[in-house]
């Protein structure tokens, strides 16, 4: 990432919600799925030049607020987002976000952008790359459980990415069905609208769940799944959250981001500390094996890491160049001395007097 020039330095791109929804659908939704699929892809086959650490969380009874940081040591990149599943009864959303990338060598942002719809078009290209590597070959079918507001982009992505051509879908709230139904109607997808968890299941190559409750719940019992299925599960995301029967999870072969995490947030939080779980980026290296069998079941047990994020940051200031859908964001002092950061202030006195 080139250093921007001094002369610019105080001004940082900034993507607001309506700028983001304009430069995706330009782009095309796929389309930009693709395009950070292919970033996600990259960076965790270089997985061991970044920084790692756990998202660091802040937990109260309403939710979870949470700050996830990287850097690769040229480009620093963070995200804060939250996590409140009571929001959608009071009209507001579950997740927001908001990310930032910065320069190493100077440490100034390069971007600031929203991270809501961002967070969507990563988690949704993040389970689909997974699935190369782990799902049936010429998988068709997917079960998505839970259609909320990450529904559609996953569908979308696994279409895209993985081939598949049937969405089955369901959840406890009918009205979620109904919305995900209508938006999909027109994706080149066959869309079945099923009446139960296990209905929904029957049949599928992919099973995706992607529930919302702060709960250890039961989205999958261990009679619902078969042999050969590959288990997208991406609801469990924090400590006393997840969706899958243990049992599910002692019979498959489980693939994570980054085991620190994952065994504190994942639907391995269940198991023993020292369950073996295969690290993804090792399947894309060829370190490790993913689908060795048709009769295998799979689980990519997803919780979300930083270097996701990274990546659809570095991807959204790549494809932001040359475009009006961004704005230059005065956020940083620009004195005419470094040091002389008074004088900077004293320098809006004029404009100040004339506004009087």
């Amino acid at each position: 990432m080139p250093a921007p020039q001094k002369d610019t330095l105080n001004l940082v791109p900034f993507v607001s919600v309506d700028n983001m929804m304009k430069l995706i659908l330009s782009i095309g939704v796929e389309e930009a799925i693709e395009g950070i699929a292919a970033q996600i892809e990259a960076d965790f086959k270089r997985w061991e030049s970044f920084d790692k650490t756990p998202r660091i969380a802040s937990h109260s009874k309403e939710g979870v607020i949470e700050l996830m940081p990287t850097s690769d040591g040229e480009v620093y990149g963070f995200k804060y987002v939250n996590g409140h599943p009571k929001n959608t009864k009071e009209g507001l959303q579950t997740v927001t976000a908001f990310g930032l990338l910065a320069d190493v060598y100077t440490g100034y942002p390069v971007l600031l952008t929203e991270m809501t719809i961002l967070t969507a078009l990563r988690t949704a290209a993040t389970s689909a790359v997974a699935a190369k590597y782990l799902a049936p070959k010429n998988a068709k079918v997917m079960a998505m459980i839970g259609n909320g507001a990450q529904c559609e982009f996953q569908a979308l992505a696994f279409k895209r990415i993985c081939g598949i051509d049937t969405v089955r879908l369901f959840d406890i709230d009918p009205i979620a069905t109904d919305k995900a139904e209508f938006n999909l109607k027109d994706s080149g997808l066959k869309v079945v609208r099923t009446s139960s968890h296990q209905e929904c299941v029957s049949g599928a190559d992919i099973i995706t769940t992607c529930t919302a409750d702060k709960q250890c719940a039961t989205i999958l019992t261990d009679n619902m799944v078969g042999s050969g299925q590959h288990i997208n599960a991406i609801g469990g995301d924090c400590p006393g959250k997840t969706e899958l029967h243990g049992d599910i999870l002692r019979r498959s072969d489980i693939f994570v981001e980054y085991p620190p995490q994952t065994r504190i947030e994942g639907e391995i939080q269940q198991l023993d500390p020292d369950h073996p779980v295969k690290e993804l980026w090792k399947v894309m290296t060829g370190q490790e094996e993913g689908r060795t069998s048709e009769g295998q079941i799979t689980l990519f047990d997803s919780v979300g890491f930083a270097i996701e994020d990274f990546s659809a940051l570095r991807y959204i200031h790549d494809v932001i160049k040359g475009t009006p859908f961004y704005d230059d964001l005065d956020m940083l002092a620009d004195p005419d001395e470094p040091r002389d950061l008074y004088g900077m202030v004293r320098r809006a006195e004029k404009s100040l007097a004339a506004a009087e």
